[in-house]
Formats: structure tokens, sequence, C-alpha cells
């Protein structure tokens, strides 16, 4: 066990350091050539930032899980070939999958990309999930439902992972709110994974978290007069949508690992994306009840809620990432005694109820100031 401890922490590491050599140079190259994100009134950030910082992604977790898993081959060999062999197939199509997104995302922060071509590749990286064998076979008493049919699960994990990678781009509104939810749910997963002896599930997940980092720094912190500061852009936010969808439904592959015996998987795979996934709902119906389209982007998110009424930007995210992590360790104890369909039902009426009380609050102001918050 050691020895996978180390492998996590290294590819962790590695990962660390690539996205911390690699987005500065963004930065560089960015302002060169005058490579900005647009300022309209639904941003809310002021001065030029690039909104490339998602190119580091990738290209860093996918070298220190290369890296990792070459040296452990090297040095241990068939010793922990057996290991990484259950999860090759999965990774190859996995690998695939993310890989179109990271394209359509960079396509997308330079020249711009049509929502429904977007969707459609989307789609397509759906399919190759579902063709790795990582897919939905099992709801482990979700809606009191357990086995189902196969073709019944690839139908919702395709669904499941063109709603997750679009609810992680649309949450990303905020500086490190994207980031910051994400960096959460990639490092709950590797401890889950590493506990479940899932251990190249747990080092994708660990270089995931690594790769964030340096990230959220230059997105929080950095200064845009400074030309410090980036965003992650459709390339980082799609990318990391797929690789948490991948690792989401990977929980639910846990089988009958000691981790599982206690915690429902549903729970441990959902739990870390509650609040993109309930945020992209909520803001779906707001759109369409006002009669705006849906799949275009305005200023109803949670966070957007938080900002009206009249908390900074910094507040708002630590507000919103302590959220999430009360419903990861909530939900998890609650997995032990209470069906996960009570669970994710308590959760949604947590959600609703905030979300009212944000309503009247944010309507007490507008009456106050005689303008209006939020829309």
């Amino acid at each position: 066990m050691g020895n996978w401890i180390a492998n996590d922490i290294i590819a962790f590491f590695i990962s660390l350091f690539l996205s911390g050599i690699i987005i500065p140079q963004i930065l560089l190259i960015a302002f060169r050539k005058k490579l900005f994100d647009n300022i309209d009134e639904r941003k809310i950030h002021k001065g030029v930032v690039p909104r490339l910082g998602g190119i580091a992604f990738f290209p860093s977790i996918l070298f220190s899980f290369a890296l990792v898993v070459g040296f452990s081959l090297k040095l241990n060999g068939w010793e922990v070939a057996g290991i990484y062999f259950e999860s090759v197939v999965p990774f190859y199509f996995m690998i695939c999958a993310v890989l179109l997104m990271f394209l359509v995302g960079i396509a997308d922060d330079l020249i711009g990309v049509r929502y429904m071509a977007k969707f459609a590749v989307q789609i397509v990286a759906s399919i190759l999930i579902v063709f790795s064998g990582v897919y939905i076979d099992n709801f482990f008493g979700f809606l009191w439902i357990h086995d189902i049919y196969n073709w019944i699960g690839w139908i919702v994990t395709a669904f499941m992972v063109v709603y997750v990678v679009n609810a992680i781009n649309l949450i990303d509104g905020i500086d490190g709110l994207a980031s910051g939810l994400s960096t959460v749910a990639f490092v709950f997963y590797a401890i889950i994974f590493f506990f479940g002896e899932k251990y190249s599930y747990s080092m994708l997940a660990a270089a995931g978290a690594g790769t964030l980092l340096p990230f959220f720094y230059y997105n929080v912190f950095g200064q845009a007069d400074k030309q410090k500061k980036i965003f992650m852009g459709d390339t980082g936010a799609l990318t990391t949508g797929m690789l948490l969808i991948f690792c989401g439904i990977g929980m639910l592959h846990l089988g009958e690992e000691p981790v599982t015996l206690d915690y429902n998987p549903v729970i441990l795979g959902i739990s870390p994306l509650i609040i993109p996934l309930f945020d992209v709902v909520r803001v779906y119906i707001h759109r369409v009840v006002r009669h705006h389209n849906p799949f275009l982007p305005d200023k109803s998110h949670i966070h957007h809620k938080l900002l009206a009424l009249g908390l900074n930007q910094r507040v708002a995210l630590i507000i919103i990432m302590l959220w999430s992590m009360f419903f990861i360790v909530i939900n998890m104890l609650l997995s032990q005694y209470i069906n996960p369909t009570l669970i994710i039902l308590a959760d949604l009426a947590i959600w609703i109820g905030v979300n009212f009380g944000l309503t009247r609050a944010i309507q007490h102001r507008e009456a106050k100031l005689g303008k209006t918050l939020f829309e």
C-alpha cells in the first residue's frame, strides 16, 4: 500500500509542477498575441484576462499519470501489471473522450464554436465512455432500483456525461469556483479510489487535483493589471468535466471493496458534483420560465445570487465550496443508513430552500436600493 500512496503523491506533484510551469507560459503567449476573454454585460471581471488556462490541464494530467505508471511498471514489472491492466481499456477510451473535449474547447476559446456543435462532440465523447466499459450498470438502490439492463445503463451514462460536462462548464462564473469545486471532488475521489484499491483511478484523480491548484492560484489571486490572471475557458471546463464524470461513474465499479460496504457507491459518485448538477437544472428552468434560450449564458447562477446580496467573489467562493464539502460529508455518512433516493431528495430540498431564501433576500435588497440586482 505504501508504494501506491507514493504513486499518488508523485502524480500529484508532477502535475502540480507541470501546470505551474505551463500556465505562466500561456499567459505570456496570450498577452503577446492578444488572446483575451471578451468583456460584456454578463462578465464580472474587469480588465483583459486570457481564457486559455485549460490548455495546461490535459497535458499535465496525462504526462504525470503516464510517467508514474511507466516507472511503476518498469520497477515492479508483473507485480503491478495486473492492477494496471484492468484499467487499460477504459483509460484508452477515456483519453480519446477527454482529447475530444480538449480540442473542441481550444477551438471555442480561440474562435468560438456553436453550442450545438459542442453538444454533438459531447455525445460522441459520451459514447466513447460507454464503450470503455465504465458505464452505469447498477443504481445501488437509487429510485429503489439496483441492477439495470445494459442498454438502459448506456443511455443513462451518455446522459450523465453530457450533463456533468455542461454543469462544470456553466458553474465557471466567478474566480476559482469551477476549479475549487473540481479540486475538492478530485481529492475526494482520489481518497475513495485509494481505499477501494482502484489505484489507477486514484492516481488520475490525484493528478487532476495537482493540475488545478496552480490554476486556482492564478485565477483567484492573480492580478489582471499585472498580467497574472487567467481563466480556464471551455478547454479547462470541458476537460475537467469529462475527467470528473469518468471518476464519478468509476465509483459505481468499486464493487464489493471494503470502502463500499458501508457507503453507497451512487452517493460517493454524485455527492462531489451536487452543486453544479443542481445549479444547471435550476438555471435551465429559470431561463425557460422567462422565455430565454436555455443554452445561452446569462447571470442566473447560484454565485450570481450571492453577488446580488452584496458579497464579493471570494466570500461567495468560500460559501459554495463549504456547501459542497457539507454535502459530501453528510451524504457519505447518511448513506450508511438511508436509501440514496431519500438522501438526494433531502439535498434537493435544502437546495430549493436555500435558493428560495436567497431570492427573498435579494428582493428585499432590491426594494431597499430601488434597483434590479438579479434577473
